[in-house]
């Protein structure tokens, strides 16, 4: 199987040249693709942020129980 798949590798090595520096560039689409992953981690963030204040809040109303509760400093 090993020799199969170093036959492969060198044969398409072959008949697939490697492209010139100057033919080779990311291009408008791979930046919108990065832009929009972006905005996406933003969004998670903010959406994580929102998630934990109204879970601090929860745990101060003592929606968990008594267990839960963070202790108090003196």
């Amino acid at each position: 199987m090993d020799t199969f798949v170093i036959a492969v590798a060198r044969l398409v090595a072959l008949v697939d040249k490697t492209p010139a520096d100057k033919d080779v560039k990311a291009g408008w689409g791979a930046f919108g693709i990065f832009l929009a992953l972006a905005v996406a981690v933003a969004f998670l963030g903010w959406s994580l942020v929102r998630q934990l204040k109204k879970t601090e809040r929860n745990a101060e109303k003592g929606v968990f129980g008594e267990d839960d509760q963070k202790p108090k400093q003196a």
